[in-house]
């Protein structure tokens, strides 16, 4: 029943932010979508394990908090912040495992699995911050522009070739 109502949840979110969110939330529907087939693959393969270091969901983890933090990196929302550290606490898991194999199964499945609930409310939350700002505003930008090139300042100029 849990992992319905999470599902649930997750799919409202997944569509609300695929509908009415910006360039930020959409990625975060691609990274959630593509955590989710993988979850799945790796049930259906039967590999998963919680009596040892599952190196298939360390991966699929690692996936996650790498894919948030680069679009935390790029994304011009404070909410992308906390949605990596929220990806990035299940390798505590693995970490956890890693270092003392005697941890309970129960335990290992709970460090790994427990902060993605907070996640589908956060993508809903920010979709609805989005949606308002586009009301206020008339506009959110999506991306930070650092990394393209800037025009130089009229006063800077390269020196001149003699």
């Amino acid at each position: 029943m849990r992992i319905a109502i999470f599902a649930t949840i997750l799919l409202i979110a997944l569509l609300y932010a695929a509908w009415k969110g910006g360039g930020p939330e959409r990625a975060m529907v691609g990274i959630a979508v593509t955590i989710v087939v993988w979850d799945r693959l790796l049930v259906a393969s039967g590999m998963v394990s919680y009596h040892v270091l599952d190196i298939g969901y360390l991966a699929h983890d690692a996936f996650g908090a790498l894919a948030t933090l680069a679009l935390a990196m790029v994304a011009y929302r404070f909410w992308t912040i906390p949605a990596a550290i929220l990806h990035a606490l299940p390798l505590l898991a693995h970490l956890s495992r890693a270092v003392d194999l005697s941890i309970s199964p129960v335990v290992y499945l709970t460090m790994q699995v427990a902060s993605s609930w907070l996640v589908p409310p956060l993508l809903i939350l920010a979709t609805w911050h989005h949606q308002r700002r586009l009301k206020q505003c008339g506009s959110d930008p999506s991306w930070h522009i650092s990394w393209k090139s800037q025009p130089r300042d009229k006063g800077q100029h390269s020196p001149k070739p003699s």
